[in-house]
C-alpha cells in the first residue's frame, strides 16, 4: 500500500485511495437506500392498510352486536342509547342501532374513496356514543382507584380515534394550507 501525505498535516501520511469505497460507506449507503425503499413503500400503502384495519375492527365488533350475548357490551350499549334518547331507545334497539352504524362505518372505511369520507362522518358519530358513557354513565367507567374494566375498553377507543385522524388527513378533500 502507497501512502501520500494528508493535506496541512506535515508528517501524517493518509493511505492513498485504492479505488474502491470503504465496506462501512457501501454498508451505510445500501442502508440508507434500503431505509427509502421502505419508507417510500410506507407512504404509498400504510393510510390505506390503516384505513382498511379500522373499517374492519368496526364491522366485526359492530357485527357481534347483532348476535345476542356475544357483545361484552350489551349492557353498556343498552344503558347508553337509554342515556342518550332519554329512554326512548334500549335493549335490543339499541345493540342492532349501534351495529348498523358501526358495520356501516366500517364498511364505507373498507370500500374507500368517497365512500370512506361518508365512513369517517358516521365513525364520528360512532365515537359520540363509545365515548358518552364517560359523562353519562361514570360509575360503570371509574372505580375509587381508576377506571374499571368497561372505562378501560372505553378509553382504549383514544387510539382509534387518532387512527381516524390520520386516516381523514389522507382521506378528506381539500386544500391543507392554512388561510
Amino acid at each position: 500500500m502507497t501512502t501520500v501525505p494528508a493535506h496541512g498535516a506535515g508528517r501524517v501520511v493518509a493511505p492513498a485511495s485504492t479505488g474502491r469505497p470503504h465496506p462501512i460507506r457501501s454498508l451505510l449507503s445500501w442502508e440508507s437506500r434500503a431505509e427509502a425503499a421502505v419508507k417510500f413503500s410506507l407512504q404509498r400503502w400504510s393510510i390505506a392498510a390503516l384505513r382498511v384495519a379500522l373499517g374492519a375492527v368496526f364491522a366485526v365488533f359492530g357485527a357481534l352486536k347483532l348476535f345476542p350475548g356475544v357483545s361484552p357490551v350489551e349492557a353498556l350499549v343498552s344503558q347508553t342509547w337509554e342515556k342518550l334518547t332519554f329512554g326512548l331507545v334500549s335493549g335490543q334497539a339499541a345493540l342492532v342501532a349501534t351495529a348498523v352504524i358501526e358495520v356501516a362505518a366500517g364498511a364505507l372505511l373498507i370500500a374507500g374513496g368517497a365512500f370512506a369520507r361518508i365512513g369517517l362522518v358516521v365513525l364520528a358519530l360512532a365515537f359520540v356514543g363509545i365515548l358518552s358513557p364517560i359523562a353519562l354513565l361514570p360509575g360503570e367507567v371509574f372505580s375509587p382507584v381508576g377506571p374499571t374494566l368497561t372505562g378501560q375498553y372505553i378509553f382504549k377507543n383514544v387510539v382509534l380515534i387518532a387512527a381516524a385522524l390520520v386516516v381523514a388527513s389522507q382521506v378528506l378533500r381539500g386544500s391543507s394550507t392554512r388561510r
